[in-house]
């Protein structure tokens, strides 16, 4: 008999999920921190530098954290399908239920809830993860939730990505996830460049290391593309309906952030052909630190420093010395002459 509110005493309750991926959650805490952390520093800035300061800030710090948090995110291809299927293999009793496909560079990512949740004297409300990343077997993963008895359409779409299926999305996918994972660490690496570099005298190069980065975003998606057709080999029949998939939004993300930074690259770099002390200006670094040296914006800037030509350095100017020192020099330029011999 079940007591305290239908609890069983002696059997642990239903463990609380949480409402994202802990991934996710971690990467947008630390870039949410670095955020807050520039803004407590931002009234200490004066002038029109503070609001150029925030562009910079808030524009780089959304660059890095989309690139990293779509590298985990299980939403490059989803699909969704309210259904009535079967619950469990090798049972009649059906269910209403909302299916889901999540499909990421890691792994896929399987729902089911039922409409409503309450079915069939139990909670059906699933949130399975089978994973293909390095290291990762996914075959071993689908044989243990054959072992834990899941119910039957999750166990249907998980089979449809196993590496002995006909569909072959188990390949497709696992070999897109690979690449396209790897080319958005180039971006992420020339993204951190890019910071590097547009805080220092070398504007035109970091300019270069912005326009990388959104062309590695790009090509990772246009081989996930390639590579991953969005009609899948084998229809997907849930019940009574069909699951259809779709790209997700990681992918769209991926896209309008990649277009961001060629953009933002181009008109830095002619920003540097045409104006670049505006461009200075804009990055907070002076143009006449030393008058000694002119800076070629061409060339791009410290590494290739363009000295002053003779005609264009300023004539020498007549230093006035005193007397005791003009005697001194004079005595010094004229030659010694010997002595006649007796």
């Amino acid at each position: 008999m079940a007591a305290f509110g239908h609890t069983f005493p002696f059997y642990a309750g239903p463990k609380p999920t949480f409402p994202m991926d802990t991934t996710l959650a971690i990467i947008i805490t630390i870039f949410l921190t670095a955020l807050v952390t520039f803004i407590i520093i931002l009234p200490g800035i004066r002038g029109k530098m503070r609001l150029f300061w925030l562009f910079r800030v808030v524009t780089s710090l959304f660059i890095g954290a989309v690139i990293l948090a779509v590298n985990f995110s299980s939403e490059w291809s989803v699909g969704q399908v309210s259904t009535n299927t079967s619950y469990k293999a090798f049972s009649s009793q059906w269910i209403s239920a909302d299916v889901g496909l999540h499909v990421g560079l890691g792994g896929v990512n399987i729902t089911l809830t039922g409409t409503p949740v309450q079915q069939l004297n139990e909670t059906i409300n699933y949130n399975e993860e089978f994973t293909w990343r390095l290291g990762e077997n996914y075959a071993e993963e689908y044989a243990r939730a054959l072992e834990k008895g899941l119910p039957d359409p999750v166990l249907y779409l998980a089979e449809k990505f196993t590496p002995t299926s006909p569909c072959g999305l188990h390949g497709q996918y696992r070999l897109a996830g690979h690449y396209t994972s790897a080319i958005l660490w180039v971006a992420f690496l020339c993204w951190l460049l890019a910071n590097v570099m547009l805080s220092m005298p070398v504007l035109v190069y970091g300019c270069h290391m912005l326009l990388a980065t959104g062309i590695f975003q790009l090509l990772g998606l246009i081989f996930f593309s390639m590579a991953t057709p969005l009609i899948p080999p084998c229809p997907l029949r849930m019940g009574t309906a069909m699951l259809h998939f779709h790209r997700g939004p990681a992918f769209w993300i991926t896209l309008s952030t990649g277009l961001l930074c060629v953009l933002l690259g181009l008109a830095m770099v002619v920003a540097h052909r045409m104006k670049p002390h505006r461009l200075k200006a804009f990055f907070n670094q002076s143009a006449g630190e030393n008058p000694g040296l002119e800076w070629n914006p061409e060339e791009g800037g410290l590494l290739s420093p363009r000295y002053r030509s003779t005609a264009e350095s300023p004539e020498p100017q007549d230093i006035p010395l005193s007397e005791a020192s003009s005697q001194a020099c004079c005595t010094e330029e004229q030659p010694r002459m010997p002595d006649p011999d007796p």
